[in-house]
């Protein structure tokens, strides 16, 4: 099916159930942390999901073979990333259970009925806006960088996706943690669990995988760190075993 490739596009191999993922490397590509919140994040059967700033899907197509989720919704501003995303969930023959929707985070409750979804993921940027960039306006920047949209947005779209009692799921920067728990709870999810991400067992966090609950109780568990390298080149056995790597 390589006729559903266009100019510089790529096929790869998710590595699970079989699914194939339809990305461009002059765009951007899903990294580790995507992975790691797919395998974070939980879903019960009959749970509708929705994945914020969804990219190229990867999320949600994980999510498909990890979960008994009955459909996963993934939102995308960027056409071109939304158009590959699509195309994948074609190729994978998932469109009875997977759908992407091209649309702004910040008109979510437009999109969607508010309090219609049992779980919200989101692998937003994590870089202040302007920190650092040089073209804005480039797709990688704008996955990486908070040009359109910033943290509040984000939590503000989950708020009002979730229903009370709704799980949040968030992976993102550790030099941001006191923000990310402000402005959770500005925003009604209160924090519940969350597993920093070492690189190496000696070296400091490079992720934090965070989960929060629609209006919950205060009270959070703080999971064992999950280190990703043994040594260079070499994952861990919970990598391995849990990840596909």
């Amino acid at each position: 099916m390589e006729y559903i490739l266009k100019d510089g596009e790529r096929l790869d191999d998710l590595q699970r159930n079989g699914l194939m993922i339809i990305q461009d490397p002059d765009r951007f590509c899903f990294g580790m942390d995507a992975v790691l919140l797919s395998g974070f994040a939980t879903a019960a059967a009959g749970n509708k999901v929705l994945d914020l700033g969804t990219g190229t899907g990867i999320i949600p197509l994980l999510m498909s073979a990890k979960t008994k989720a009955e459909h996963l919704v993934g939102l995308e501003i960027q056409k071109d990333s939304a158009d590959m995303a699509m195309r994948s969930v074609i190729y994978n023959n998932l469109t009875d259970r997977v759908s992407i929707v091209n649309g702004d985070i910040k008109e979510a409750e437009r999109l969607f009925e508010p309090a219609s979804f049992d779980v919200v993921t989101t692998n937003p940027p994590y870089m202040i806006k302007g920190h650092g960039l040089t073209n804005p306006d480039s797709p990688k920047a704008i996955a990486r960088h908070e040009v359109l949209c910033d943290l509040n947005d984000v939590l503000r779209a989950a708020k009002i996706m979730l229903h009370p009692g709704g799980k949040f799921y968030m992976v993102h920067r550790p030099f941001r943690l006191a923000e990310i728990f402000e402005c959770m709870r500005k925003n009604r999810l209160e924090p519940k669990r969350i597993r920093m991400v070492h690189p190496y067992v000696d070296k400091e966090p490079s992720m934090v995988l965070v989960e929060g609950l629609r209006d919950g109780k205060p009270r959070i568990t703080v999971e064992p760190p999950l280190i990703i390298y043994d040594k260079p080149g070499e994952y861990t056995r919970e990598i391995k075993e849990n990840y596909g790597f």
